[in-house]
């Protein structure tokens, strides 16, 4: 198997091992690109809204009556983007990192979550391209015990202060 499209289903165990393991190439389906773009309009929608959104125009969490002005609304999803990317210890095997960014993928491609579909396309750009960010092996936040392990993914996409691993296993610091 050459390449995986991720459209709005499930990635079969054959297509996560192909990716994680054996570098395939990764696509959108046209299918899933409608529905991501779809989304997007919705969160689109509730920024454009005078009323107060959770996670849009507002803060998270204890901060969720806090208003935030559109100016600064970008500058708050980096913020968390980058709270959240707290590991420490060990470095996770590169195969279990690109399947967690392809299975992250896979959700984004469900339509369901109003990402950017550049933030996706960026998800399937760096997994064809060998690009696997480090990530550590402890550093969870919140119940979920994914947060900080995908926030390390979403700092790589971003291309802010991330260390990733090329094909070869080098190591490359990208300060930005």
């Amino acid at each position: 198997m050459n390449n995986v499209i991720v459209g709005t289903g499930p990635l079969s165990f054959a297509e996560v091992v192909a990716v994680a393991r054996n570098g395939a190439a990764v696509t959108l389906s046209a299918e899933a690109a409608a529905e991501i773009a779809a989304s997007r309009k919705v969160i689109e929608a509730l920024a454009d809204d005078s009323a107060p959104h959770y996670g849009v125009s507002t803060g998270f969490g204890a901060l969720a009556t806090k208003h935030i002005p559109p100016e600064s609304r970008a500058q708050l999803q980096r913020s968390l983007v980058r709270s959240h990317a707290a590991g420490s210890g060990p470095e996770v095997e590169p195969e279990v990192t690109r399947a967690m960014m392809l299975l992250r993928l896979s959700t984004l491609a469900t339509g369901r979550t109003g990402v950017r579909l550049a933030t996706a396309q960026t998800y399937a750009q760096m997994l064809t391209a060998g690009i696997t960010p480090v990530v550590r092996e402890y550093g969870s936040l919140g119940c979920s015990g994914d947060l900080a392990p995908l926030a390390h993914c979403a700092l790589a996409a971003m291309g802010d202060r991330a260390q990733i691993c090329g094909r070869e296993g080098d190591h490359i610091s990208q300060r930005h």
